[in-house]
């Protein structure tokens, strides 16, 4: 089979590459060939072709089936974390019926009820934390991300069960928050349960863990449902398909766990970049002061969601530093031609976001953080796609942009916050995303007031 701009390297060394340097590994082929190559990493899809042409990309994803087709079984990396059940494993209709149960518990409708709980859990993390200590920002990010999935998605408050379930959430997936334990998800022969003082075995036993917290307590709202509650748990719980069929417990279980490895851990990935931007390039976050502080002192969270130089904040932190960096994979059905290359049936395809990201003809200057570019230009869906593309775009997407404007907005307007290091952050692997290597180390250096109020008070003095 001819396969387009096979990359030259022995297949293992280009796993261990993947794996452990994943950005260096991306750059360098891009580098020999710019829009599309073939990669083989042995273990993971076996030989992958990446592309990271929009066009080529919107052919991928927006082409009938009978070309292109989205292979499971290619996803089974993540099957230890999410399940059999999860829309990440799940194709063709049984994918389509479970996605079509989920989608009304993200409409935008939805969002309002939960801006306030946003704003308010925000301000009660950050409100605990020293000032003139450092911290890392993606610690303080992460919390905030637990307490919403926690709420808004479990519908959990207190309790017992609520303490422990967000115990183990943040135990479970800080498993892999290093490429080399991230390596567990990548080589299977690693994954041997050796008790609960191995990596695996620790796993393998903190999921058990949860697994039956959750599942006492699904077992608990089936016996006494509350339809006014409106967690998407409840949500979920309560959405019947065409059939008037419901989801069992373990598409429940295996649903969750989707939400909160695609909630939890990527939102907070993305918070941290946003303050890392923001106190890097002071003049962008003054900028972003002045549009805040027009607001006045309580604002709607729903005219902070639509604020257009936030919105351009966002998206340029989500552009210079996305968290997922591929689409999920395409299996080709029937022989096409992309980018000129002929791809016979069998050959397996992805979009490369981290270098859609990064293209210079897209994004002039790429490698600087320059929100504007979000404000001058409007970007088509394959140009700019940090939550993927096609029937597989993050369902999570809208949650995920109200809950980073909402707190980066609250932060940032009520703080005066300084970067620590110095030094640069750079993406690493954490499990199958990118997240800052150090983790953004911050401090908070005072208080803030909006700037209307420091002018009124001067005016009556």
């Amino acid at each position: 089979m001819q396969l387009p701009n096979l990359l030259n390297k022995p297949p293992f060394l280009q796993k261990l590459q993947w794996v452990f340097d994943p950005v260096a590994y991306m750059e360098s082929s891009a580098q020999q060939y710019p829009d599309i190559f073939t990669a083989k990493i042995i273990g993971f899809g076996g030989t992958l072709v990446f592309v990271n042409h929009p066009q080529a990309i919107q052919e991928v994803l927006t082409n009938d089936r009978k070309k292109f087709t989205a292979p499971g079984e290619d996803n089974k990396i993540l099957q230890p974390l999410v399940g059999d059940y999860s829309l990440f494993m799940l194709e063709g209709n049984r994918h389509r019926r479970q996605r079509q149960l989920m989608m009304p518990s993200f409409h935008g409708d939805r969002m309002r009820a939960y801006g306030d709980l946003i704003c308010n859990l925000t301000e009660k993390v950050f409100s605990k934390l020293p000032h003139n200590q450092p911290f890392l920002a993606r610690s303080a990010t992460q919390e905030i991300s637990q307490e919403v999935i926690l709420q808004v998605v479990f519908g959990l408050y207190e309790g017992e069960r609520c303490q422990k379930i967000k115990h183990l959430m943040a135990l479970m997936l800080d498993i892999f928050s290093s490429p080399f334990t991230s390596s567990f998800l990548f080589f299977p022969f690693l994954q041997q349960n050796l008790g609960t003082w191995s990596p695996w075995g620790k796993f393998l036993h903190q999921r058990q863990q949860l697994d039956e917290l959750i599942y006492a307590e699904i077992a608990e709202r089936r016996q006494n449902p509350d339809p006014d509650r409106i967690d998407i748990l409840s949500l979920l719980m309560s959405a019947t398909d065409e059939n008037g069929e419901a989801m069992t417990d373990q598409e429940l279980r295996d649903e969750l766990i989707t939400l909160l490895l695609a909630g939890y851990e990527t939102t907070a990935t993305a918070m941290a970049w946003g303050f890392y931007w923001l106190h890097k390039q002071p003049e962008v976050l003054q900028k972003l002061l002045q549009e805040l502080d027009v607001m006045g002192d309580n604002p709607d969270p729903m005219d902070i969601f639509r604020l257009p130089y936030l919105t351009a904040v966002c998206n340029e932190s989500l552009r210079i530093n996305p968290v997922g960096m591929l689409t999920f994979p395409r299996l080709v059905q029937e022989p096409v031609e992309l980018l000129g290359h002929k791809l016979e049936p069998g050959t397996e395809v992805l979009g490369c976001i981290y270098l859609l990201h990064q293209r210079e003809d897209i994004y002039p200057q790429h490698r600087q953080f320059q929100p504007e570019r979000f404000l001058d230009r409007q970007f088509s869906p394959y140009e700019f796609m940090p939550f993927g593309g096609g029937v597989r775009r993050c369902m999570g997407e809208a949650l995920a942009l109200f809950e980073m404007k909402l707190v980066l907005a609250t932060i940032v307007s009520r703080y005066q916050l300084a970067l620590v290091d110095h030094q640069p952050e750079v993406p690493q692997r954490r499990g199958v995303t990118l997240a800052p290597a150090r983790g953004v180390k911050i401090v908070i250096t005072g208080q803030r007031q909006r700037q209307q109020s420091q002018m009124a008070l001067a005016g009556n003095l």
